[in-house]
């Protein structure tokens, strides 16, 4: 039974629990948490707080970078969707979000392009980086997203034994080369008379996404009861279900819908998400629950202006399409209708 209509605060969990003694009731409240509201803080994670306040320390210094700077590695110049964006640019539902931002993704080549290559295929590629005007950026944010990548991949396989008692079920549609993006995010304040879209309600297209959140709060959670404020909390991620994985459980899982909500006027909000996904080139397989879990599982929740596909790379690239259509049309005309 669902507890989401009193549902005041988000669950915390730890994951150093998962190879301790307390290993199955770690797994139970995951698989709980996870069904009932989506998203939940984690600690226990073991990534060095030094290395989180050098992410947050730098992610201020690149939005204090001169305009021009900030330009220089616009999103506009990356047909695989890499860069910065000046708020307003992403659009959540055909309408601006109100986040200044700096995306980056696996740092990989490019594939080659012919007449028979998938589409999904333009997405890969290498990241924009201002090395001249702070050159510490790079190796951090690359550090960052590998450590990470670890923990939730660690959580990836926790699920994947709670839902079927296997760690490895889910290992083929990410081992090797996963889909990891991350966004450094300055939210600047808007007055009452103004929009409050930082980002609009959506639920995340991946597997799991990690959020690090300041002191200033303004990201919100959908549940049975209305939303609920995820309260910044320290030495902890925010971490919350995408849509990848509700496809995988047939919908037992839950891809909630969340937002964040502009800060007043004369204060800013600084965040740094990481997303773990598939790799573009899998396709989601239909997890074998056990009776008692299928029995609940009532497919995934379907948005008709906003399908969800089994084919990875094709229900990433239908994101960026949609949410920055300036890159679109300069570089992917061809797709869009």
């Amino acid at each position: 039974m669902s507890t989401t209509a009193t549902l005041a605060t988000l669950p915390t969990l730890d994951i150093s629990q998962l190879d301790g003694p307390n290993h199955k009731d770690f797994l139970d409240q995951l698989r709980t948490a996870a069904r009932e509201v989506g998203f939940f803080y984690l600690a226990g994670h073991g990534v060095p707080e030094e290395l989180a306040q050098q992410v947050r320390d730098l992610s201020r210094a690149f939005f204090d970078l001169p305009e021009g700077e900030k330009l220089k590695v616009q999103m506009i110049h990356s047909p695989h969707f890499r860069g910065y964006n000046r708020a307003g640019l992403e659009l959540t539902r055909g309408k601006p979000d109100w986040r200044e931002q700096f995306d980056i993704h696996a740092e990989r080549d490019p594939l080659p392009q012919t007449a028979g290559s998938p589409a999904w295929s333009r997405l890969r590629g290498p990241n924009l980086w201002p090395d001249e005007a702070l050159p510490a950026l790079r190796p951090t944010l690359l550090e960052w997203q590998a450590r990470l990548t670890e923990v939730a991949i660690r959580l990836v396989g926790a699920f994947a034994e709670a839902l079927v008692g296997d760690r490895q079920a889910l290992e083929a549609i990410y081992a090797g080369s996963p889909n990891q993006t991350m966004k450094i995010i300055r939210y600047p304040g808007r007055s009452s008379d103004e929009p409050d879209q930082g980002v609009g309600a959506h639920k995340d297209s991946g597997l799991l996404t990690f959020v690090l959140q300041d002191e200033i709060g303004g990201l919100q959670v959908q549940t049975e009861d209305g939303w609920i404020d995820a309260v910044p909390r320290p030495g902890t991620f925010v971490v919350n279900i995408g849509e990848l994985l509700e496809l995988a459980s047939n919908g037992y899982l839950k891809a909630t819908v969340h937002r964040v909500v502009s800060p007043a006027a004369g204060r800013e909000r600084f965040s740094i998400a990481f997303f773990l996904g598939a790799r573009l080139d899998a396709e989601v397989p239909l997890l074998a629950l056990p009776p008692a879990l299928a029995a609940e599982a009532q497919g995934p929740a379907s948005d008709p202006d906003n399908p969800l596909f089994r084919n990875v790379g094709a229900n990433y690239l239908k994101g960026r399409l949609r949410s920055h259509p300036d890159v679109a049309q300069r570089y992917h005309a061809d797709l869009l209708g």
